[in-house]
């Protein structure tokens, strides 16, 4: 199969657009092409593209940014003498100037599939920013590696933030390039907007199920390492919200659902698989002991539990993380009610709200966990409600 920088790489046609414009990438470390060449690199190679601006993310254009709130500062590229614009510094939204270093903007990210994974917040700010500036945006699409399952609670009104672009489910199913039509057409954007679609991708099709098999993976971001994490992230991103560890200074962040030196994991084990055992469905989870060399309990050994959503354990469609992760928290809060489980602290620049409730689009999820008289049904209730209405909602902009 094709990405769509292979594309647009291998077919001049496609480029014909291109010809006499001025042309900026967004992109991160894991943008590259078949052969694992930067497409910066490579589109600059390519010759008849006017390359005279980069953008990166957060994280960076080189994915050097290891925690979340570390901001990254604009440079000069040394190699090629253009600008590389931070859209996580002093700035999330392209400024005037930045817009005017170029006429089309070549979106090349690698997502993960999560409303909280803020590369589809910086999709939706540079559409809003073209349509402004009266500029014209291209997705060079990339696979989802969640693949079409979708899941979570919608965002609820006026809980938009860096990591809730809209109302959006939180495993929202779609590619980038699919949520650019959904992005405009939601907001009512008037921008010029073009998908160079992918070629040969079969979201459905085992044993990727949304990541091809013939590509290797390459971090998105620091703590993306592999496919078991972007299949999980959907559920383990809520960690950010707790303070228990979602494994941030080790070898595989992440990729389970808690860790914390005062829990016992296989009390908690139990206690979820009394509670809702169809929602540990999908995946295997393995008792587990770690020690962070930094963010949270550093140091300080850990009982936890690790996710394995991968080889011959993993079902696609059984699995469900955000109801996993909600059943863990449910757990932690059953057998130690009185434990201080939800961080407060400004999360992505909110300071009003809860991280927890900032990362669901709402209090929906922590009042459930904290409610000592829900049950599954009662989430189940809200979010079986709200996957539906996005399925229904997407449809239209679906592209494979």
């Amino acid at each position: 199969m094709k990405f769509g920088i292979d594309r647009l790489l291998a077919d001049p046609a496609l480029r014909t657009p291109l010809k006499g414009k001025r042309v900026a990438l967004v992109a991160h470390p894991a943008s590259v092409t078949a052969d694992l060449t930067h497409s910066l690199d490579a589109l600059i190679a390519c010759g008849d593209i006017n390359v005279t601006a980069a953008f990166g993310p957060q994280h960076g254009l080189k994915g050097d940014k290891q925690d979340n709130m570390v901001e990254t500062a604009d440079e000069t590229d040394p190699a090629y003498g253009i600008p590389v614009f931070s859209l996580y510094g002093e700035v999330r939204r392209p400024s005037g100037q930045m817009m005017s270093t170029a006429d089309v903007f070549l979106f090349d990210l690698q997502d993960l599939g999560c409303r909280i994974y803020t590369f589809v917040t910086t999709l939706l700010y540079m559409l809003e920013a073209a349509a402004e500036a009266g500029k014209e945006v291209w997705v060079l699409d990339r696979p989802n590696p969640a693949g079409r399952p979708v899941e979570g609670t919608l965002l609820l009104p006026g809980q938009e933030s860096f990591v809730g672009a809209g109302p959006m489910v939180m495993r929202h199913g779609m590619t980038m390039g699919e949520m650019g039509h959904w992005f405009i057409d939601h907001f009512g954007l008037d921008v010029r907007y073009r998908v160079i679609a992918m070629e040969g991708w079969q979201p459905d099709a085992a044993s990727g199920h949304g990541w091809p098999q013939d590509r290797i993976w390459i971090n998105p971001s620091p703590n993306a390492a592999n496919l078991n994490m972007a299949r999980a992230y959907a559920g383990t991103v809520m960690i950010e919200g707790a303070t228990v560890s979602e494994g941030r200074g080790t070898t595989r962040p992440l990729e389970v659902l808690f860790g914390a030196p005062d829990l016992d994991a296989r009390a908690i084990l139990a206690e979820m698989q009394r509670f809702a055992p169809e929602w540990l469905a999908g995946c295997a989870l393995r008792e587990c002991w770690f020690e962070p060399t930094f963010h949270k309990h550093a140091g300080k050994l850990c009982s936890g539990l690790m996710i394995h959503a991968e080889g011959a354990f993993y079902d696609h469609h059984a699995f469900r993380p955000w109801r996993l992760q909600a059943l863990a928290f449910k757990a932690i809060r059953r057998l130690y009610p009185d434990y201080d489980l939800w961080r407060d602290f400004p999360y992505e620049y909110e300071f009003d709200r809860l991280a927890i409730d900032v990362i669901n689009g709402g209090p929906a999820l922590r009042e459930w966990v904290d409610d000592p008289a829900s049950t599954p049904a009662d989430l189940e209730a809200i979010a079986g409600a709200d996957e539906a209405r996005w399925r229904e909602d997407i449809a239209p902009f679906l592209l494979y």
